[in-house]
């Protein structure tokens, strides 16, 4: 591996000027990362940026005690500007918080995805494209803490050290491939959904294994322990999970324990000391004791929605036949094109676009299609290339009913 690159440190608001004048003095995009500690700390905000741009270098600027400066003097040189990042979906979201955003991006992971290659992540690409072999191993540690490492920090200079020549022949890979204004849209969608957009507020109801807690009052406890949790990981800056892993949360509401005993019986794989199973076995008490009117109900299935697998299938067996024959047309235009099926079209928008078409007739032409995609959210070079799909699928399925 080469050695790491030269880097500038930046965890003192009075170094930031600086820094601002050198980025504002170099050349072309801003390659950008991020190193976040959402397994560790409450929220999902940034704890190390790394930004490099030809004749400014590269710096590692730890925003934690400095937010507002590093919104202030770096935000003034960012903001507005063409970025390159690879993955940028959840960077974009926490760049966002420290109020950065780009005018233009090039996403390397996605134009990766775009250009068919089957292992779109950074050392790959980085491999393939400019030659090098980059170090891997940190990306998940607690980048909140301090003082970072040094190893630490070499990896994260490394992440942004050769994101330009990798765009650069990405860039030239596609446009040979005919894909380069569908990167351009794509990259406009995702500055658009992730940096300019909030994402949307979660729930206890999206805690993995919540469908398995049946009962109204398990709902009741559910909701409350997480509610719980969420306030005590906001209040001391930790992640929820290592508050009460959605395990045990789900665990402990399907039990309904009624002693500390029993609770800590319900979630072994907590290993709660007493004095915590007291705790939760309070929360679970007063969430049991509200009155019954403000507990939660199970969640009512929205008609514009599509529903689950079964239900579709049962429920509507035509639109259902409408989404298979439409899943393979696109699976093979997508094979001829050396994309996956999922970058041509969203599972999301796909089922969207199926669960809302008519199913009684008359069959969708091509441009009653494309504008149903297009208000689903599909980009207009993924509408040209899967309304004339989706049509076909829909006309045969409809035919096939009759």
């Amino acid at each position: 591996m080469r050695s790491p690159v030269p880097y500038q440190l930046v965890d003192d608001p009075s170094q930031l000027h600086t820094v601002a004048d050198a980025l504002a003095s170099g050349r072309g995009p801003y390659a950008v990362d991020t190193e976040r500690a959402s397994s560790f700390r409450y929220g999902d905000r940034a704890f190390l940026v790394q930004i490099y741009r030809r004749g400014a270098g590269t710096f590692l600027i730890a925003p934690e005690g400095m937010r507002e400066d590093v919104r202030e003097k770096i935000g003034a040189v960012l903001n507005g500007q063409e970025w390159i990042i690879h993955a940028a979906g959840e960077d974009l979201r926490s760049l966002a918080l420290l109020g950065l955003t780009p005018g233009r991006l090039f996403d390397t992971e996605l134009a990766s995805r775009l250009g068919g290659f089957d292992r779109p992540n950074l050392a790959a690409m980085v491999h393939r494209f400019v030659g090098v072999e980059l170090e891997k191993g940190h990306g998940h540690e607690d980048w909140s803490r301090t003082p970072l490492p040094v190893s630490w920090r070499d990896y994260a200079a490394l992440d942004v050290a050769y994101l330009h020549e990798l765009a650069e022949g990405l860039a030239e890979y596609l446009d040979a491939a005919g894909k380069l204004e569908w990167a351009a849209q794509e990259f406009d969608h995702l500055i658009a959904t992730h940096s300019q957009t909030a994402p949307p507020a979660k729930t206890w109801r999206e805690v993995k294994g919540m469908a398995s807690v049946r009962t109204f009052s398990g709902m009741q406890v559910a909701r409350e322990l997480w509610r719980t949790r969420d306030k005590i990981g906001r209040e001391t800056d930790t992640s929820p999970s290592l508050v009460l892993s959605n395990r045990a949360l789900v665990d402990i509401a399907r039990a309904e324990p009624a002693t500390a005993r029993e609770l800590s019986a319900a979630a072994p794989s907590e290993r709660m000391p007493a004095r915590e199973a007291k705790r939760w076995q309070t929360v679970v008490n007063s969430a049991l004791a509200a009155d019954r009117s403000t507990w939660p109900q199970r969640k009512q299935l929205d008609a514009a929605v599509p529903p689950s697998k079964s239900v579709w299938e049962r429920t509507s067996p035509v639109s259902w036949d409408v989404l298979q024959r439409s899943r393979v047309g696109i699976s093979a235009v997508a094979s001829d094109l050396r994309v996956q099926p999922e970058v041509l079209l969203t599972p999301m928008n796909l089922r969207q676009m199926v669960w809302e078409a008519p199913v009684d007739g008359p069959a969708l032409d091509t441009h009653l299609t494309a504008e149903r995609l297009r208000a689903c959210g599909a980009r207009p070079w993924q509408v040209a290339i899967t309304a004339p799909v989706i049509a076909r699928a829909h006309a045969e399925a409809l035919r096939s009913a009759d």
